[in-house]
């Protein structure tokens, strides 16, 4: 077992705090029970926040960034646990307070821990990865809601982006109509190959909203976050749901309490970080039942660890399509 691996280390300097590819002994690791030697992770939005230091994500330095990870367990104090167990991680901290997945090798808490299902390879777990896992609990979310195919369209915003990508998939698969938005046209025909039904161009929503408008979507998941949600909210039918997950455009939110009060829509918060472990389980036991390797396929490329700190940049800049697998040993 090598006693030096190679990871991604948020570091401040100069008051700034930003993520390096370093060397480090496998001393530096974390204090976690269950040893892991880490095949793959990858890049999501909050990573992009972390490794730039352009979002206050990392709480303590030196940390080794990356929210999520897969591999094999080398060793385990948790019995639980044992060496040869195929494991994931999403969340739970790595990267903020906890060292995260951009290692060759991780100590987490065994209580972290998910069982990679018997369908996924690694790579096929990390082209999931957060964002993907996300996208299921927001499809849980329109599901648990009663939100029916027959109910109507389905927006998906930042419909380009990680979350979105899987979310146009997992909802296809189960015979929702989608509506894609995005901000990038040039997409539409990947937007359209993943199984969107409409291209919605990003600035129709991206604006100042009126209390209510038109009603136009049974449900929503959104990323986005700001006037986007705003107007989706203002645009949802009567009982509707929409599923936030995330914060690209903004934190704020400039609605009312309309869409509330006058047509019962309900804003379902979804929480991948601390989610409890049993809609954890479901989760991925439902991604594996859902998605395949050859639809994983179609938004997923594979990036070395020392493009990391690019392609944060990149995220932050809307400038990524799909997923990013980060082969960790590469």
């Amino acid at each position: 077992m090598s006693s030096e691996i190679r990871a991604i280390v948020a570091e401040e300097q100069d008051g700034k705090v930003k993520g390096r590819l370093k060397t480090l002994s496998t001393s530096d690791l974390g204090d976690g029970n269950v040893l892991v030697e880490v095949a793959y992770s990858t890049v999501n939005y909050k990573d992009g926040l972390a490794v730039t230091g352009k979002g206050k994500i990392c709480r303590r330095t030196p940390l080794v960034c990356g929210i999520d990870l897969a591999g094999t367990v080398l060793s385990s104090e948790d019995p639980a646990w044992k060496a040869g167990d195929r494991v994931l991680v999403n969340g739970y901290g790595l990267s903020e307070d906890q060292h995260g997945g951009y290692a060759q090798q991780q100590r987490v808490n065994g209580a972290f821990l998910v069982r990679v299902p018997e369908k996924f390879s690694f790579h096929d777990a990390m082209a999931i990865g957060t964002a993907g896992y996300t996208a299921m609990l927001c499809v849980h979310a329109v599901q648990d809601h009663g939100i029916r195919p027959d109910h109507g369209p389905v927006l998906v915003t930042g419909a380009a982006g990680g979350v979105g990508s899987v979310s146009i998939l997992l909802l296809k698969r189960l015979g929702y109509q989608v509506a894609a938005v995005t901000g990038r046209p040039e997409l539409a025909d990947y937007l359209t190959g993943l199984g969107a039904d409409a291209i919605i161009e990003r600035a129709e929503l991206a604006r100042d909203s009126k209390p209510l408008e038109k009603e136009r979507w049974a449900a929503a998941v959104d990323s986005v976050g700001a006037s986007t949600l705003a107007t989706v909210l203002a645009q949802t039918r009567q009982e509707g749901v929409v599923a936030a997950c995330g914060l690209a455009g903004g934190v704020s939110l400039p609605s009312t309490v309309m869409p509330f009060i006058l047509r019962g829509i309900t804003l379902r918060g979804i929480d991948s970080v601390q989610c409890a472990m049993a809609h954890r389980v479901r989760a991925w036991h439902d991604l594996a039942t859902l998605l395949d390797s050859a639809a994983l396929a179609q938004s997923t490329v594979t990036e070395p660890l020392a493009r990391v700190p690019a392609l944060a940049e990149e995220i932050l800049a809307g400038k990524v399509k799909g997923r990013v697998v980060i082969d960790v040993n590469a």
